[in-house]
């Protein structure tokens, strides 16, 4: 489980900006919005709200990056192959240096906290460190091409140092060699699953291979029906290259070949759904079967789309981070998808991180204060992240109306609309440490 991610110089954010899934003490809400696990008291979602152009999305693409580079580390690297990272370029400072990633995640007993420093040129510094029961125990520091391997905690990373190249991640390359430890970490970020809500393409695919196995189709048929009542039930069908009259080169590679038959096939997907029809005289007559793209709303396509990577996160304890979670979604449907996911049939340990500009969530009866997160720039463009927990609970109470305060501007992050009226700001209370 995600504990917090922490990010510096990345984009539109300079200063270390923090994203904590640790719960509070606040208990006004039913506990089925924290899970327990050892010592933390851990939540299963947090929502991150904030105006357009605010870094909300560069928030969740900072994750997505350290995860890209964890697991997209080259084993074939070159020494002057650059490291794609994106330092926040409003200042000069920023540019000349390192961006930052961070996580703490629980793991089969154990707290993690893994992060690394990296320029385009090379990774400065990268940490591993463990805590059980006892006080966390370092299993290497890396400061440039200096390792230092915790014995014996990490003994799999005393023989690989020598293999490192300034420009490559230590960590990926000891899970590429068998290393046990680093193999169950790296494992965790393959476990870290990212949506846009905005495209549907990916979403409908797995949604689709989801719906071949019967005892899931039935959990994602009766989902659907949130959405539109009229579905008694949906199926797809495995992708058929000689079906579809699909000749490809006969000197292609087996690894090319598979990947062009893997798009082809996520855009051919093909989800079905059955609909009941009346005769005049109201008893239903039959049924009919209706193609999701071609005749479903965009939203009851959307909601099909996200039931498939929603339920493959929770049968997987996975971390699933949506961006522009509320497109094309009325806002039943999105406080469906929540209900859905903190109810009593899911016993997993999956969590849901969102950006979403759906405030009909921000109910006190729906969420906590410490699943709500702010999202803005100052006045040099820089995003800052703070959480509604840090206000002052006397004027900020567990039974608020944190959507109509929000909307009113007493918590920041929202759009200036009144600067650009040439009227006054009202006043915004702040956080309090």
């Amino acid at each position: 489980m995600l504990i917090s991610f922490a990010v510096r110089n990345h984009r539109s954010i300079e200063a270390r900006q923090v994203l904590s899934l640790e719960a509070t003490s606040d208990s006004h809400l039913a506990e089925s919005r924290v899970l327990e696990v050892g010592p933390l008291r851990l939540l299963r979602s947090i929502a991150l709200y904030g105006p357009n152009a605010s870094g909300k999305s560069n928030v969740l693409g900072a994750l997505r990056r350290m995860k890209w580079l964890v697991l997209a580390s080259p084993p074939s690297a070159q020494v002057n192959d650059p490291i794609p990272v994106e330092p926040f370029r409003l200042t000069t400072a920023s540019e000349e240096a390192p961006s930052e990633f961070q996580v703490e995640f629980w793991l089969e007993g154990h707290r993690y906290r893994y992060g690394f420093e990296a320029d385009s040129q090379a990774v400065r510094t990268e940490w591993l460190m463990r805590r059980g029961k006892g006080k966390e125990a370092v299993l290497f520091l890396r400061e440039g091409q200096d390792i230092k391997v915790g014995q014996p905690h990490f003994s799999e990373g005393r023989e690989r140092r020598r293999f490192v190249l300034p420009n490559v991640l230590f960590l990926p390359l000891c899970a590429r060699l068998n290393g046990e430890v680093s193999g169950k970490v790296v494992g965790w970020f393959q476990r870290l699953r990212f949506l846009s809500g905005l495209n549907d393409v990916a979403m409908l695919y797995d949604t689709a291979k989801r719906l071949l196995d019967t005892a899931h189709n039935a959990v994602l048929g009766s989902f659907a029906r949130h959405a539109d009542p009229t579905i008694r039930s949906m199926t797809s069908e495995e992708f058929d290259p000689v079906k579809a009259g699909l000749r490809l080169p006969s000197d292609m590679s087996e690894t090319d070949r598979q990947r062009v038959l893997g798009q082809i096939a996520m855009h051919d997907t093909e989800i079905k759904t059955r609909h009941p029809v009346f005769g005049a005289d109201g008893a239903e007559a039959g049924t009919v079967e209706f193609d999701l793209k071609k005749d479903a709303s965009e939203g009851t396509k959307k909601f099909v789309a996200l039931s498939g990577p929603l339920h493959m996160a929770i049968e997987e304890d996975a971390v699933l981070v949506v961006d522009e979670f509320e497109a094309r979604l009325h806002p039943l449907l999105t406080q469906a998808v929540l209900e859905w996911f903190h109810g009593p049939h899911n016993p997993s340990r999956a969590q849901l991180v969102l950006a979403t500009h759906d405030v009909l969530l921000m109910e006190p009866e729906r969420i906590r204060r410490d699943q709500v997160w702010f999202c803005e720039k100052d006045e040099r463009g820089a995003t800052h992240l703070y959480s509604l927990a840090e206000f002052d609970p006397q004027d900020v109470r567990s039974t608020t109306k944190f959507g109509r305060q929000y909307l009113l501007g007493l918590f920041g992050a929202v759009p200036q609309l009144a600067m650009m009226r040439g009227e006054p700001v009202r006043n915004e209370p702040t956080p309090h440490a």
